[in-house]
C-alpha cells in the first residue's frame, strides 16, 4: 500500500478526536511519531492501543519478559517500527546485545536465558495454537517461574502488539530519525 494512502496527521490536522491523545505521546516522547500521526486517522485504535498496551505494561510480568513478547510479535509480524522501538527499550532495559540480536533474529534465545526464552516460545505457541496450547506447552512456560496469570497476561500482550504491528504495517509509517539507530535491515 503507498504511504500516500495515510496521511501524516499533526496535532492541528487530525481528527479532533486524537489530538488530546496525540499530544500525550507527543509530551511523554518529546516529539510526535510518525506511526502516531498515521494511526490518528482512526481515534478509536490509536486510543485503544495506547490504553491496552499501558494495561500490558501493568501485568505481573517483568519488563524483560513483555519486551521478548513484544519483539516476539513484532519480528513475526514484520514490523519494521516495531522492532526499532523496542530493540531501543530492550536496550535501555540493559538487554544483552545478544539477546536483542537473538529477538531480532528470530532465534532462540542465547544462554542463560531459558526463561526469557520460555516466554518466546510459549508466545508463539499460544498464537500457533490460536491459544488452545497443550498441557506440556503450559507446564514448560510454568516451569520457568511463570504463573497462570502470566499465561494470560501474554495472551493481553499479544492482542495488544497484533494490533499495533498490522497497524503500523497497513499504514506503512516510516521509522523515525529519533529511532534510526534501531532499525533493522528491510524485512
Amino acid at each position: 500500500m503507498p504511504a500516500s494512502a495515510f496521511p501524516d496527521h499533526t496535532l492541528e490536522s487530525a481528527p479532533s478526536a486524537a489530538r488530546r491523545t496525540m499530544k500525550a505521546v507527543a509530551d511523554k516522547q518529546g516529539y510526535l511519531p510518525a506511526a502516531v500521526g498515521r494511526l490518528a486517522t482512526s481515534p478509536q485504535l490509536l486510543d485503544g492501543f495506547l490504553k491496552i498496551s499501558a494495561i500490558f505494561e501493568s501485568t505481573t510480568l517483568d519488563p524483560l519478559s513483555r519486551e521478548v513478547l513484544i519483539m516476539t510479535i513484532a519480528t513475526r509480524n514484520r514490523c519494521h517500527i516495531c522492532v526499532a522501538m523496542h530493540t531501543a527499550k530492550l536496550t535501555a532495559l540493559g538487554a544483552d546485545a545478544d539477546l536483542i540480536a537473538a529477538l531480532r533474529e528470530e532465534k532462540p534465545l542465547p544462554l542463560p536465558d531459558e526463561r526469557l526464552e520460555s516466554v518466546r516460545q510459549f508466545t508463539l505457541a499460544v498464537i500457533a495454537t490460536a491459544g488452545a496450547v497443550d498441557d506440556d506447552t503450559l507446564q514448560a512456560f510454568l516451569a520457568h517461574g511463570y504463573t497462570h496469570r502470566n499465561a494470560l497476561e501474554v495472551v493481553l500482550g499479544i492482542g495488544a502488539y497484533t494490533m499495533s504491528t498490522l497497524a503500523n504495517r497497513l499504514t506503512d509509517a516510516p521509522v523515525d530519525p529519533q529511532l534510526a539507530a534501531f532499525a533493522p535491515a528491510p524485512m
